[in-house]
């Protein structure tokens, strides 16, 4: 007896859980472009798809990463924090670059005028490489930087290194664009 009325509460509580859950899943519809105001759509493929353009949406971009405009070649920003720029490497290099010294010039330049600051020069490389040796060109690009500031006059003990490798890339595209924004030297306020 104890038995029937035991299995009895297992069913109706696993039916009613079943039944719960089920009705809390409904479906929600969303409006399709038909549905939505004009001033809503747009055509940003040129073939007649709309797409909503509400506030906060960017430039239509191409989905491939591998082409550039040439217009937009240009040195992104890094991670670094402003005023300073970050410094820019060849592939599988750590020497800076002749087109780079004007931007450590500058990083040094603010580094003087703010003496209470303190940086790390964070190495980055692209994902070509191991592991391992991408660790350790990361901190050759690093320290490469930091010895320039130091030649610059700005005091070592201000600059800590630290290298990331492959593992914080700024572009994940597997072109050579994204390769070199990867291939960087960036500098962080502590």
């Amino acid at each position: 007896m104890k038995g029937d009325i035991f299995r009895l509460l297992i069913a109706v509580s696993m039916l009613t859980s079943f039944a719960l859950l089920s009705s809390g899943c409904g479906k929600s519809t969303v409006p399709s472009d038909e549905m939505k105001p004009a001033d809503q759509q747009q055509d940003v493929t040129g073939t007649g798809t709309k797409a909503d353009v509400g506030e906060g949406m960017g430039e239509v971009e191409p989905i491939d990463s591998t082409y550039v405009e040439p217009e937009k070649f240009s040195i992104s920003e890094g991670r670094t924090n402003g005023p300073m720029l970050p410094v820019y490497f060849d592939f599988d290099k750590s020497n800076i670059r002749d087109d780079q010294k004007a931007r450590l010039e500058g990083n040094g330049d603010f580094l003087e005028a703010n003496t209470r600051l303190n940086i790390t020069i964070e190495g980055n490389c692209d994902e070509r490489g191991t592991n391992e040796y991408n660790m350790a060109l990361g901190e050759r690009r690093a320290q490469s930087a930091k010895k320039y500031l130091e030649n610059l006059g700005v005091l070592g003990s201000r600059i800590n290194t630290m290298s990331y490798g492959e593992e914080k890339p700024l572009l994940y595209g597997h072109d050579e664009y994204s390769w070199a924004q990867n291939r960087r030297g960036d500098f962080v306020i502590q």
